[in-house]
């Protein structure tokens, strides 16, 4: 199938495919006019990538896990290679750490917005 149609199958424009395509994310055949031929394994391919986008992973991350990744009715539901386990056990924690700072940045202005002297827990050192 052309990029329109793995487009259209996937809900992913043709330049997100490209892109992926440029990360090492897919790699499509190319005809000898150009074109770019997919298969039916890179519409699972792209569902990979997205689920792995919305978990917050970077395009570097996923070249790294996608591999490990089943296809659909491989086997048993879940990674079990070792390495790919690895992998996303760090970018869970990679989450995580965000996760806190974002916490810890929302408390800051929670207690700015709540101080009778906001000037005062600005100027207040922070451990």
């Amino acid at each position: 199938m052309r990029i329109g149609e793995l487009a259209r199958r996937t809900g992913v424009t043709p330049r997100a495919l490209r892109y992926y395509e440029e990360q090492g994310l897919l790699t499509p055949e190319r005809r000898p006019s150009g074109y770019r031929e997919y298969g039916d394994r890179d519409v699972d391919a792209v569902h990979g990538i997205r689920t792995l986008l919305a978990a917050g992973l970077n395009s570097a991350a996923i070249a790294e896990i996608l591999p490990g990744l089943p296809l659909p009715g491989q086997r048993q539901a879940g990674p079990t290679c070792p390495e790919l386990l690895d992998g996303l056990a760090r970018e869970r924690a990679r989450i995580t750490r965000q996760m806190d700072e974002l916490a810890a940045a929302r408390a800051i202005l929670d207690a700015i917005m709540g101080a009778e002297a906001p000037s005062e827990v600005i100027r207040t050192p922070r451990a």
